[in-house]
Parts: structure tokens; C-alpha cells; sequence
């Protein structure tokens, strides 16, 4: 079995993978045409490989098309689970619609721009020129209402077709985000069998196997507000296996030929 990737640090421990800077694609075309599953593939590579070479792609290609853009991402959750979706509004920036934000919004309320990870690129709007320094940052106008919760969020990493790991996100005192990345605490007590569910469906609805769902509890209900293609790894260390090798199974458990069994190799391929 040939692999490749396009990214080393997300694919050690996988072994007989072979890694290509990305931009060094089409130079090493013919080695592509060889290879019966590509990893990690960058955003922009995926029509090229999925569509002109025709290959095997880990992320899926839904996972990669849809977790590429917050819009299309949470128009898509709408569509199968919009009961698991706060209410939001997409809409071009215009003088217009910024007066309808504001007419029909109560504040506080969320506003995101639509490719961002870590936190960054969400805020809490909680007046009139909070929204207006948004609107300087975009050209689409994504507003979300704010849900109250008990200051955290749930983190839920799908890897192939399972759950691979679970975890509390918790936010500082009196900040609105969660995420570690912005000073967040993991807490793996008491993770509810429901959230995990509905992300396992989710998952399975989209042909989503490499996400990080960020799940909202708000009176009793579940949120999804979001997923990430490459998910954090700040609360995967107490996991039995890691994420490579969890990757490996999946491969061999769907990917002809055989895949070859060598051991897990720790370093970085060159």
C-alpha cells in the first residue's frame, strides 16, 4: 500500500507514508498517480486529486469541502439537524442588512467570520459599535444567537468512523470563549452519552472522519456549533492510541490492498 502526505506532523507514527511539501505537487505528479491513499491533502489540492487524478483522499472529501468554511458548514448542519443549530442569519454586507442585524438581533449576540480556528475570529457583539468594528472585518455577515451556557463547551473528536475522544472545554472567568488555545481547561469528567450520539450520526449523515465538534448545552439541548478538520491536540494525550495510529486502523479496515503492518515509526518522515 502506497501512502502520501501532504502533512507530516498529523501523519507520524503512520508507517510506509511518504511526505510532499504541498507545493512540490505537481512536481511529484507521477508519484501521485501511484499512490492508492493520499493524506492531508491542503484545501486547494482536493479538486485536483479527487477530481483529475481520481484518488483516495483521508480526510474525506466531505469532510475537507464542508469543514473548509463556517458558512457552508453551518448551512449544511441546517439542512439535517436544525434543531441542533443556534438561530443564524448569513447575509451580504450591506448598509441594509447591517440595519437588520441590529433591528432583529438582541444583543449580546455572535458574529463570526467564516474561516477562522482557535477562537479567533469570533466575537461577542454586545452593542452597536462592537457589530460596526465586525462589519469593518467582512464581506459576509454571519450572526448566531448567543446561547448562555455554564462557561464550557464540549469537544468531540470523530476519527475514521468513531468516537476517539471526548472532552470539557472550560473557559476562564468571565471570558466568552473556551477554547485552550485562548487560555481554556480540559475536564474529561461526566461527558453525556447524548452529545456523543449525535455526533456519531452527524458524522456518519456528512461522511465526516476527521473532525473536532465543538457541542453547546443550553437547556437541555445540544448545540453544534461547529467542527474542525485539524482539531487541537491538547486534550488527546490520554488516549490508548493516537490519532495516526486510530487513522491506520481505519485505512486498513476500508482501504485494498492490504495495508503493511510495521511497526509504528516515531519520527517525522523525511
Amino acid at each position: 500500500m502506497k501512502l502520501i502526505t501532504f502533512n507530516a506532523f498529523r501523519t507520524i507514527g503512520i508507517p510506509g507514508v511518504r511526505y510532499i511539501k504541498p507545493d512540490h505537487m505537481f512536481k511529484e505528479i507521477n508519484t501521485i498517480e501511484a499512490a492508492d491513499v493520499i493524506l492531508f491533502p491542503e484545501t486547494w489540492q482536493v479538486p485536483t486529486l479527487v477530481y483529475g487524478l481520481k484518488k483516495k483522499i483521508f480526510p474525506s472529501i466531505e469532510t475537507m469541502q464542508i469543514g473548509a468554511n463556517k458558512i457552508e458548514m453551518t448551512r449544511v448542519l441546517q439542512s439535517i439537524a436544525p434543531q441542533h443549530v443556534p438561530y443564524t442569519e448569513i447575509l451580504i454586507n450591506t448598509e441594509e442588512n447591517i440595519e437588520q442585524i441590529l433591528a432583529t438581533f438582541p444583543f449580546p449576540f455572535v458574529a463570526k467570520q467564516a474561516k477562522s480556528a482557535m477562537g479567533q475570529g469570533v466575537f461577542l457583539i454586545k452593542n452597536t459599535q462592537d457589530f460596526l468594528a465586525y462589519t469593518a472585518l467582512t464581506d459576509v455577515l454571519y450572526i448566531q444567537e448567543y446561547l448562555p451556557n455554564d462557561g464550557k463547551d464540549l469537544r468531540v473528536c470523530i476519527v475514521g468512523d468513531e468516537v476517539y475522544a471526548a472532552y470539557w472545554r472550560i473557559g476562564q472567568e468571565g471570558e466568552f470563549l473556551h477554547n485552550i488555545a485562548q487560555g481554556g481547561t480540559i475536564d474529561y469528567q461526566h461527558i453525556p452519552d447524548q452529545a456523543l450520539q449525535l455526533v456519531r450520526q452527524i458524522a456518519e449523515r456528512l461522511a465526516i472522519n476527521h473532525a473536532g465538534f465543538d457541542i453547546l448545552i443550553n437547556n437541555g439541548n445540544y448545540y453544534i456549533l461547529e467542527f474542525n478538520v485539524l482539531f487541537g491536540n491538547q486534550g488527546l494525550y490520554h488516549q490508548k492510541d493516537t490519532v495516526a495510529q486510530a487513522i491506520y486502523q481505519y485505512l486498513i479496515k476500508y482501504h485494498e490492498p492490504p495495508f503493511p503492518t510495521a511497526p509504528f515509526p516515531t519520527q517525522i518522515p523525511s
